[in-house]
């Protein structure tokens, strides 16, 4: 691109159309490259820099498009959008793919015995509570109180429904007994996201206009995105928790696994990875980032706040968490 870059780009929002599904899917994509995970301090510090700059109108001197919305990117896979805090690096959404095929692979070849599916599904669960911490919405802090009764709540209720689970399924077929940890991951999504974002539900997530600015807070717009939230993670979750199972009950059949077992691990978590490079990007993309509602559904004393300051305004956004 020659010549000076122009001060007017929106990097505010991400480079792809976002009313679209295959904007949204291109967006994530770029922010759960897990080789994010590998840029160094100095290099997230520089992208923040070109980004806090550009959006103060201050444009370095040869700085590209292409360089600007790389630099927006390295941006948003490391700072939260709301606080600007650098997020912890196995909370990102870059270390959903690596972390998850580690963790689901083990769950999934490790599920026969109690004292393993209780280790497993506390480790799924311990990084789960990261990430759900990590991505919330709004800036809101839980309390250390609130953030540990979250995590033994969660945590506790993933492993009774595996424990339970798999108590049931001991007199059905070993194929059956595979989803286990599947059923599991799904119910403690339930369980855990809510917990984790308890705060948001009590006190609200910020709103805004189309254009940014702050209206208030609503707990009916937390309810949604954490909705929204709970039925993403487990639809990521499903292909490479539902399609291994297959392929392994096969694989274990043939002479190759009964010669060397010790390769069952190292092969589910491989499909299990496979799986999740292409669930997650596909699966964040479901709903927008910057998701809205109706004024009309807020509640009560906002309508009436936004009816008084606002009175022409039909819609509210928000930002979902991931």
């Amino acid at each position: 691109m020659s010549g000076e870059l122009p001060p007017n780009i929106n990097i505010q929002e991400p480079r792809w159309d976002q009313s679209t599904f295959v904007g949204r899917a291109s967006h994530f994509f770029t922010v759960t490259d897990p080789r994010n995970l590998l840029l160094t301090n100095q290099q997230l510090e520089d992208a923040r820099k070109t980004v806090h700059d550009y959006r103060q109108g201050v444009v370095p001197p040869g700085l590209t498009e292409n360089e600007l919305w790389r630099a927006k990117y390295i941006y948003d896979s490391a700072f939260h959008p709301d606080t600007g805090e650098k997020m912890v690096l196995i909370g990102r959404m870059s270390a959903q793919v690596p972390m998850n095929m580690t963790i689901t692979g083990c769950m999934m070849t490790f599920y026969r015995t109690t004292p393993a599916v209780l280790f497993w599904q506390w480790i799924n669960q311990s990084f789960n509570a990261v990430v759900n911490y990590t991505n919330r919405s709004g800036d809101a802090p839980l309390t250390v109180s609130e953030l540990g009764t979250a995590y033994v709540s969660a945590t506790t209720g993933a492993v009774a429904t595996a424990l339970g689970l798999n108590a049931l399924t001991k007199h059905v077929s070993p194929l059956i007994g595979r989803f286990v940890p599947f059923a599991a991951v799904a119910a403690a999504n339930c369980i855990n996201i809510p917990l984790m974002r308890q705060r948001e539900l009590k006190v609200g997530i910020p709103v805004t206009d189309e254009n940014g600015t702050r209206l208030g807070e609503s707990a009916q717009a937390a309810q949604q995105a954490i909705a929204q939230v709970v039925v993403s993670r487990i639809l990521m979750a499903a292909p490479g928790m539902a399609i291994p199972p297959f392929i392994m009950n096969t694989l274990e059949k043939k002479a190759f696994l009964k010669r060397f077992p010790w390769m069952s691990a190292p092969i589910q978590v491989g499909l299990v990875g496979f799986c999740l490079v292409f669930a997650t990007p596909l699966c964040c993309a479901l709903f927008p980032q910057k998701s809205s509602m109706s004024v009309t559904s807020l509640e009560p004393e906002l309508q009436a706040k936004l009816r008084e300051s606002h009175p022409e305004l039909r819609r509210v956004y928000f930002n979902k968490g991931l």
